[in-house]
């Protein structure tokens, strides 16, 4: 997917790459929970019953939330994957697809890089 994104840049243009770090992967949980219009109905326009399973893959840093949606007469299922990163590794796959490094924040808004934080956000140039 980077090598696509730095593909169509064109030279001088700027990628926003937006991560969940390794302390939102530590807070993160492994979970079971089932609710009626779960989301508030945001993933069926039907009435239904919302299960999500939340599953931790330690060595992969990845977190799955499964999502069974159950309606009158079918059901589906919605695999929702999140990878996490520490910033040496983002930056490093950045920089093996061409882009060069301009900034790192704590977040889209720009906010003070932390290792605190559960997310955090790079700027590259093509």
């Amino acid at each position: 997917m980077l090598e696509k994104f730095h593909h169509r840049l064109k030279d001088g243009g700027r990628l926003l790459s937006y991560a969940y770090s390794l302390k939102g992967f530590e807070e993160g949980m492994e979970a079971s929970l089932n609710e009626h219009m779960q989301l508030y109905g945001f993933l069926s326009s039907s009435n239904y019953c919302g299960f999500i399973n939340t599953f931790k893959y330690e060595g992969e840093k990845v977190i799955l939330d499964k999502y069974t949606i159950i309606e009158e007469t079918t059901s589906k299922v919605i695999y929702n994957w999140l990878q996490y990163f520490n910033k040496d590794a983002l930056t490093n796959e950045l920089k093996e697809t061409g882009f060069k490094i301009h900034a790192i924040y704590g977040d889209v808004a720009g906010s003070n890089y932390s290792e605190n934080k559960t997310e955090f956000a790079v700027i590259t140039d093509k």
